[in-house]
Order: C-alpha cells, then sequence, then structure tokens
C-alpha cells in the first residue's frame, strides 16, 4: 500500500496483497451487525479499494494516501472481513460452500453420497477429493464438514488458526500433481482483485492449480466431475456491468478450457460450477475491455485476458 507521498515504487504485477489494507487485528467476537449494515460495509470497502488501486497505478501517491486515511476510518480490513464473516454464518444463510455440497452430491461426485468412513479410520479406501479454498474465512463451513473432501484453506489474513495466511497470487506454483487440486473454490474473491487485467490473470493462475482430468480413477461408472472450479460473484458483475455479461463470460471461461455444469443467479449472487477438460488447443483467446451491456447506471466490472 502507498501510505506516504515519496513516488511509487515498483511492485510484483498481481498481488492481491497491494491491494488490501495491512491494518488487521485478528477478531473473535461476533459482530452484531445488520444485513444491511454488513451489506454497506463491504461495498463501501470494495469501492475505496478500488480508487486506492487506480491512484496506485497512476502514481498519485497523495490522492492514495488520502483514500487509504478513508479505508482505515471506516475499519481497514478488519472490519471488512467482521462483516463478511457475518454475511457468510449460517444465520444468514450465506455458506456458499453449501451449494457446492449440493452441486457435487447431486451430480453424483464418485463417493460423495458413500462414504462410510474417513481416509485414516477405514470405510471407504478412496482418497478425499483435495479442494482448495481460496479466500477461506471459516473452518466448520458446509465443505470442511464432508469428510470426502480434505479441504486447503488460504486467505490474505487469516481469521483462524485452520487458515493459512496467503496471497493466491503469490503462492508457488505446483510441482508435481501433488501439489494441485481436484476442486478450486473461488467464493467472492475475484471482484475484490482491484483491475480487469488482474482478474484475467487470477483465472489462468487457476488452470496451473488443478489436476489433470485423467488424474481420477476412469473406471467409475459416472462421469468425471473433477478438476473443477466453484465460481461466486457479486450478481451486479455478471447482470449490470458494460464490459461483462453470461455470454462474455462464459466465452471467456471457454476459451481458458471450463464447461459450466450448474449455475444458479440470484439477485445478489452469480453461482457456477466449472468442470476443467484442460488447456485448449492452440493459442490462448484474449478478451479486451469492450462494452457489451451500454447504460449510464451499469458498473465497470470487467475481465480481461491478454
Amino acid at each position: 500500500m502507498v501510505a506516504s507521498k515519496r513516488k511509487a515504487k515498483s511492485r510484483t504485477p498481481g498481488l492481491l496483497s497491494h491491494t488490501r489494507s495491512p491494518h488487521l487485528v485478528n477478531n473473535k467476537a461476533k459482530s452484531g451487525l445488520s444485513a444491511k449494515t454488513t451489506a454497506s460495509i463491504i461495498r463501501t470497502h470494495h469501492q475505496l479499494q478500488k480508487a486506492h488501486a487506480q491512484a496506485v497505478k497512476a502514481g498519485d501517491t497523495t490522492k492514495a494516501a488520502e483514500i487509504q486515511k478513508q479505508i482505515d476510518a471506516n475499519g481497514g480490513l478488519k472490519k471488512y472481513q467482521i462483516a463478511s464473516i457475518t454475511g457468510q454464518s449460517a444465520e444468514r444463510g450465506g455458506d456458499s460452500s453449501r451449494l457446492l455440497v449440493e452441486w457435487l452430491e447431486d451430480l453424483r461426485l464418485p463417493s460423495a453420497t458413500k462414504v462410510t468412513g474417513s481416509n485414516n479410520g477405514g470405510g471407504s479406501a478412496k482418497r478425499a477429493y483435495d479442494v482448495l479454498e481460496v479466500g477461506a474465512l471459516s473452518t466448520t463451513n458446509a465443505c470442511s464438514q464432508r469428510r470426502y473432501l480434505s479441504v486447503t484453506r488460504i486467505d490474505l489474513h487469516s481469521q483462524s488458526p485452520g487458515i493459512q495466511q496467503q496471497d493466491f497470487m503469490a503462492r508457488p506454483l505446483p510441482k508435481s500433481d501433488a501439489e494441485r487440486f481436484d476442486i478450486i473454490s473461488l467464493s467472492l474473491v475475484l471482484n475484490y482483485v482491484p483491475d480487469a487485467e488482474g482478474r484475467g490473470e487470477m483465472l489462468k493462475r487457476i488452470c496451473q492449480f488443478l489436476r489433470a482430468p485423467s488424474e481420477r480413477d476412469e473406471s467409475q461408472e459416472e462421469p468425471l466431475l473433477t478438476p473443477c472450479l466453484f465460481f461466486v460473484l457479486p450478481a451486479p458483475c455478471v447482470t449490470n456491468s458494460r464490459y461483462l455479461d453470461g455470454p462474455r463470460l462464459l466465452r471467456i471461461m471457454e476459451s481458458l478450457g471450463f464447461v459450466l455444469l450448474r449455475e444458479k443467479v440470484t439477485s445478489k449472487l452469480v453461482y457456477q460450477l466449472w468442470k476443467w477438460a484442460g488447456k485448449p488447443d492452440g493459442r490462448p483467446q484474449k478478451f479486451a475491455k469492450v462494452e457489451v451491456n451500454p447504460g449510464a447506471k451499469r458498473n465497470n466490472f470487467c475481465v480481461v485476458l491478454k
């Protein structure tokens, strides 16, 4: 973060940690925030983070410092994470991984509906599916409570000992399939990336962390559902953007080798489950910033692939 009037130094591009406030103290108390207040905190924080990133990119250190003061005055990342955790609580019905589990079982992920024991305690001899949850806020959500899922959780600022503090964009690339995953959860993370090119880089990087489609047992009667990506965005990013809509998002994801398996769109969120079919043949397709949905009241959310 830029917090002085000195000339901005060059930084490694694409790191999420360069877009978030460093002022954080772990919080374990209940927030007591209303749903309306929670939504307002999250929305304002996103707006300020975007403005801060734009000021940094433009080299305007004075403006960046002023915006950072606003972020800190509003409680910074600490208050944002409290609001996010509250919004995803069971009482608010906000645990998005419940839908992931529902879809996996509905699509009959092999062993998902018939595991009778843990990997180490007898019962099913099949290993659990390895899950990487990016932006994890809880160790007790639905996917964490399924024995057929072995969850690795990361977040920029861990709120629990079971969550590794790590920037996904700085996570070392896998050296073998043992370090890759069957399932990646990217729930309300891409929208936190402040620029369109960074979002495209994150989606491309996701592919490098997924196992090859043939890694699982192909003798299963049910079709292979892994590797796959569980993807959640605020609905306005897709339904009310000048530069992104459903068909364009579909083309972007297909260009990376993804096939859409499930989708649910509500007034607030877009949930999707994508199977990764592997790297597509030929040269990667590029997607520039193109207006696809004109309108004065549209937002500017965009994904650019270079």
